[in-house]
């Protein structure tokens, strides 16, 4: 029988239930309408914010940051964020202060010198990557003879060794890539959270620096990938923190050309290491160990250079350090006042994404586990992970890794003596620099999606080619030129599209709150189907020969395609932010936009050759009108700017402007 006070206790506890299940409904309802964005609306915090509210708010701000000698610069800097476009009219600010605005849109590559020594800086970062790539692919052709695990020749024949040589030789070649997946992509986060951005380039750098001298100095295979294991741990922390870093210090309406250095930088350090490997190829036995060696010389600079840089201010907002996020901007920034505006607009912007992650029951600081969980449950995070991943997988499906990676191999098998070998894969590394530099103007002005939606068709059928090229009789002139000519030709469309397009699209598709452990994800699958092909290729090559591996990867060409197709959003000249409400819009709804009205629209215009119509929108961006097509653009483009056609009419914009927006947006355009 029950006592009288175990039915109170009873109904205590069910009106807690009650009370706790009627909370955890609002904020169910709060979660939907903040994290749903089923019409792809982009929307600005401080929009709608009255003048009066939005000054006390930023009094609120400079009181509770101990930056009350910056008031005046942050009310200033608030009013701009809040009507970017209508900055002209905005009474508080003097003739300077609207000339530095309209410099933004007008001349938009005239930036800090500091903020360019930061990018040259993370640039050589990417360099030791590439170098790090091409200096084994060099040493495959003599290092496995000097340890005594060749896969090829009568040697191994007569032992019958060659198939398990093949895979040894794919496990030296592959640990950097493995050891990246498996711990040191995860290892960042953590490092980033307790060292900063600096201190974690500067870990890596170290790492970057020891590795190649012991690579060269091994004496036994086992020892080769110790070193090699130490060598993923200095790219995988620059692979991770080096992208973030760049897109976190650039301004908006440039960061895709300026990050997207990463790769530029990259197949300039896969050029650099062709080139090493031709410089030594005539020292005998120790070739190899030079080869893998001269990977350290750009290590030096980026070891004595990295602290003389400002620390990512967004990173410094992240630990409340908002003095020092000042003193950062400043010296990233032409002038005070746009200092002092992106301190704000990230502060609001930070803030709505911390009402996000609190309404959603979450921690802001949380610890990296709980983070990671977070990568696969939250939705707007889920999806930024689910297209990250695609566009990096897409990067080992396309094929240029098989190249990258063995291309001295691939060139011998063609009947290339070692010396055209080299001298083949070190015009492939040229091709691969030279033809990244494009993407520096196309990559904000197409955008990241419609880079990969145009090269991706390309490199399929020029993989394809090249692969058809070895059915050519050896003895023929045309069989190795060939081979080389459809290599380079494909090498040319991957290098402005799949090559700058992964890293820096994952780079900015997190938010802050998960950005590292983010970025950790996309590295580590990057370079675990890295480590995969890396692994298998030496056997594939054996089994299926050149031709079946390129035809292999031709067909991934086409599926990677149609993966971005129907789950890679668009994301040029939008704040790292504002892409919360970009992948806010539900993976249904994108697909269905992409498969129902984008590509008929483009089928009706391109191939049908239908007039005037109107392409459907799926994202609104209030009274601005809609950018021309990326088809359209590229059309252009090739008339005007490859063809040399006088008299192509530029495409405009579709859509009318707010009569108080159109001035701000013809400046913009043009």
């Amino acid at each position: 029988m029950a006592e009288p006070g175990d039915s109170k206790i009873e109904q205590i506890t069910t009106g807690h239930h009650e009370r706790h299940s009627s909370d955890d409904k609002r904020r169910k309802e709060s979660i939907t309408k903040l994290v749903a964005n089923l019409e792809g609306e982009i929307r600005n915090p401080l929009v709608g914010v009255p003048k009066t509210e939005l000054l006390s708010d930023v009094s609120l701000f400079a009181k509770e940051r101990q930056l009350e000698d910056i008031e005046p610069l942050l009310v200033k800097g608030a009013l701009v964020a809040q009507s970017p476009a209508l900055f002209e009219e905005i009474e508080e600010l003097d003739d300077g202060e609207r000339l530095a605005l309209r410099e933004e849109v007008t001349h938009r590559f005239k930036l800090p010198k500091i903020l360019y020594y930061t990018i040259i800086l993370n640039s050589i970062a990417a360099a030791i990557q590439g170098w790090d790539q091409t200096g084994s692919n060099g040493a495959n052709l003599t290092f496995a003879q000097s340890f005594g695990i060749p896969d090829s020749g009568p040697a191994c024949e007569a032992d019958g060794t060659c198939e398990s040589n093949s895979w040894i030789i794919g496990f030296v070649n592959s640990s950097p890539y493995i050891a990246i997946c498996l711990f040191t992509a995860w290892l960042s986060d953590p490092v980033n959270e307790a060292l900063g951005r600096r201190g974690t380039i500067f870990i890596a750098a170290v790492f970057s620096l020891l590795a190649p001298i012991g690579s060269g100095l091994t004496q036994k295979w086992g020892q080769l990938v110790a070193c090699r294991i130490m060598l993923g741990i200095g790219m995988g922390l620059k692979e991770v923190t080096v992208p973030v870093f760049s897109a976190e210090v650039v301004p908006a309406t440039v960061r895709g050309g300026l990050v997207m250095s990463w790769q530029i930088w990259t197949a300039f350090g896969i050029f650099l290491g062709t080139a090493a490997n031709l410089c030594v190829m005539n020292t005998g036995s120790i070739s190899w160990r030079l080869q893998l060696g001269s990977a350290f010389i750009p290590a030096v600079p980026l070891v004595l250079g990295i602290y003389f840089v400002p620390e990512s201010p967004r990173w410094l907002m992240k630990k409340g350090r908002y003095k020092q996020a000042y003193q950062s901007f400043l010296r990233l920034r032409n002038t005070p006042l746009q200092a002092a505006r992106d301190l704000y607009y990230t502060h609001a912007l930070l803030a709505e994404e911390d009402k996000l992650v609190r309404e959603a029951g979450l921690n802001p600081k949380s610890n990296f586990f709980k983070r990671f969980t977070e990568l696969f449950t939250l939705p707007r995070v889920r999806r930024a992970t689910q297209a990250s991943g695609i566009v990096m997988i897409g990067q080992q499906m396309c094929g240029i890794n098989i190249i990258a990676f063995y291309s001295s191999t691939i060139f011998k098998e063609g009947g290339a003596t070692e010396k055209q070998a080299l001298l083949a894969s070190f015009g492939f590394g040229l091709v691969n620099f030279l033809f990244a530099w494009p993407a520096v103007w196309t990559i904000d002005t197409f955008g990241r999606r419609g880079l990969l939606l145009f090269t991706f068709p390309n490199m399929f059928w020029t993989l394809l080619a090249a692969g058809m090229c070895y059915y050519i009789p050896r003895d023929s002139d045309a069989h190795l030129g060939l081979i080389a000519f459809f290599v380079y030709l494909f090498c040319a469309f991957y290098s402005p599209g799949e090559g700058p397009v992964p890293f820096t699209y994952s780079a900015e598709v997190f938010p802050l709150s998960h950005r590292e452990v983010g970025m950790s994800w996309a590295v580590a699958t990057n370079n675990f189907w890295g480590a995969i092909l890396s692994l298998t290729l030496p056997r594939m090559l054996r089994a299926m020969r050149p031709q079946g591996v390129f035809g292999f990867y031709a067909g991934l060409n086409i599926l990677a395609l149609i993966m971005i197709f129907l789950w890679m959003p668009e994301t040029k000249q939008r704040t790292l932010e504002e892409l919360d409400y970009i992948f806010a819009v539900p993976t249904r709804t994108h697909m269905r936009y992409q498969a129902t009205q984008n590509l008929p629209w483009w089928f009706k215009t391109y191939v049908l050759r239908h007039k005037g119509l109107a392409k459907p929108q799926l994202y609104k961006l209030g009274n601005l009108p809609q950018a021309p097509s990326v088809t359209a653009q590229m059309k252009y483009f090739w008339s005007a700017g490859v063809l040399r056609k006088k008299g192509v009419a530029k495409p405009e914009a579709r859509g009318q402007p707010a009569a108080s927006t159109s001035e701000a947006f013809a400046e913009k355009q043009a």
